[in-house]
């Protein structure tokens, strides 16, 4: 391995890295938007009741039961 050997990084990789260094906040309005949309509590009552009311498709959607 040469002295000066750098690890390989891609140009996406570069790129965001240079964001983040632009402007230090990004990573913390990233996590307080994803929190707004997906880290929540679960309603485990909710889920429960759609569960049991859903109705079993059959095999064939277009089939008529006769």
């Amino acid at each position: 391995m040469p002295l000066f050997w750098k690890p390989y990084q891609s140009e996406t990789t570069q790129f965001l890295e240079e964001l983040k260094r632009r402007d230090p906040t990004l990573e913390a309005r990233q996590r307080q938007g994803r929190a707004l949309l997906w880290d929540r509590e679960q309603d485990r009552q909710a889920q429960r009741e759609y569960q049991d009311a859903r109705v079993a498709q059959q095999a064939y959607v277009y089939q008529t039961k006769s």
